[in-house]
């Protein structure tokens, strides 16, 4: 325990944003919270404005980049479709800025090159129950959070829980991550007492069992929550109750896919602990292909491109492409390993290590559908019936990379349905 504690104490000085950051940044928000004030008075809209996210909590860890929410929580006199627009106009001539479009818009504002406030309408809600939009409830996620973490030594917890969970790939509640957010992390560290309770807690979960966490107590039993809360919230394998919301699952997101990948790494973690554990994780590509080599499989990569709004949209379109080619290679190549790496941006890079499948087995139509296995003949002039369906076989004479380039000539207008604007082999 005693190396254990050295290590972590090792990390909080690395994950921590030293004085002198957390300081310019601290008065970088201070002045754009003047700034946004003075114009929300000038335009005599009834809003108040709030910092919401790790900053209210004071549990930032180290990133290339930050963003800062701050949230303008307007009357509920104002229509939902409105403060979006009143929003874009309070910023009107401030400089810069960028608008992410979705349920409701909000907007992405440069203060340096690694720095950025997301500045998001919300509607001011006197219960979390009357909110709309989960945006709405930033406010009573920030006091909660404030009103049970009150020691160092917790926000130091959370923090590791933070990092622990960004250098696996696991944080964010985005479609193309399915993992922890931010808020779920702090509430499970807390709720588990620290982040080696978390981390032990974690590993113990067994997919399909559906764990119930509820730290308010609001439902008497499992039984209860399963069946008041809507069914489409209750696909991740731990079910987390916001406490200040009781109809919510604050890890809704979170996949059996995304819980199996952090799992391992907790496991790994307790077994050999290191400061390395919370290095981001980075795909060495080069090795895999020399690996790919040395067993006589095949090594592709692939770069795909979309012009959707980069975030959310953009990494989820990317992602389920992925997927759907995930399906198409696998009908010719057995997947001994593949990867998934999107940048944030408007790309995503997929890998493939593959075996031949050698002769595979075509499904065709029934045999009673005379029209369409005289159909079936004319392509395939060699092939056999059996439980009442023609099929026939194929000899799976073509690399991966001869594959992928009949498959893009074959499937162009699919992949432009699918929002891919540009399919390459690196």
């Amino acid at each position: 325990m005693e190396k254990i504690h050295s290590i972590l104490q090792e990390v909080l000085e690395k994950v921590k944003p030293s004085k002198e950051d957390a300081k310019e940044m601290a008065d970088l928000v201070k002045d754009f919270l003047k700034k946004i004030k003075s114009k929300l008075k000038a335009s005599g809209a009834k809003a108040e404005v709030f910092v919401g996210g790790s900053f209210a909590k004071n549990t930032v860890i180290k990133k290339d980049e930050y963003d800062v929410d701050i949230f303008l929580r307007f009357d509920k006199k104002y229509k939902d479709a409105e403060i979006s627009e009143m929003t874009k106009k309070l910023l009107g001539s401030a400089g810069e800025f960028k608008t992410i479009h979705g349920s409701r818009d909000y907007f992405k504002i440069p203060l340096r090159d690694d720095f950025f406030i997301e500045l998001v309408p919300v509607a001011k809600v006197s219960t979390p129950e009357q909110s709309e939009n989960i945006t709405d409830l930033s406010y009573s996620h920030v006091k909660y959070v404030n009103k049970k973490v009150k020691t160092e030594k917790m926000l130091d917890e959370i923090r590791l829980a933070k990092a622990f969970c960004y250098a696996t790939q696991c944080y964010g509640a985005e479609s193309y991550i399915n993992g922890f957010s931010g808020y779920a992390l702090e509430l499970l560290t807390y709720y588990h007492g620290g982040f080696l309770k978390f981390v032990k807690a974690m590993t113990k979960v067994k997919i399909g069992e559906k764990e119930v966490i509820d730290i308010e107590k609001h439902f008497k039993n499992k039984a209860q929550v399963l069946m008041d809360i809507n069914e489409s919230k209750l696909n991740s394998p731990v079910i987390l109750i916001d406490p200040t919301h009781k109809h919510r699952n604050a890890l809704a997101a979170l996949s059996d896919e995304t819980l199996l990948k952090f799992q391992k790494a907790c496991s790994k973690f307790l077994k050999s602990p290191s400061v390395k554990s919370f290095d981001v994780q980075k795909t060495d590509l080069e090795k895999i292909e020399k690996d790919a080599a040395k067993n006589k499989f095949e090594y592709i990569l692939i770069e795909a491109r979309t012009e959707k709004q980069e975030g959310d949209v953009a990494g989820t379109k990317l992602l389920k492409f992925y997927n759907h080619l995930t399906g198409e290679i696998e009908k010719f190549f057995e997947i001994k390993k593949k990867g998934f790496n999107y940048n944030s941006k408007k790309s995503a890079r997929y890998f493939f290590v593959v075996k031949s499948r050698g002769d595979i087995e075509i499904s065709g139509p029934l045999v009673k559908d005379e029209d369409n296995v005289k159909a079936f003949e004319k392509v395939h002039s060699v092939y056999f019936t059996k439980k009442g369906r023609i099929f026939a076989k194929e000899r799976v004479d073509f690399s991966v990379k001869g594959f992928m380039d009949m498959w893009k000539k074959k499937n162009s207008s699919r992949v432009k349905e699918m929002y891919i604007s540009e399919l390459k082999i690196v």
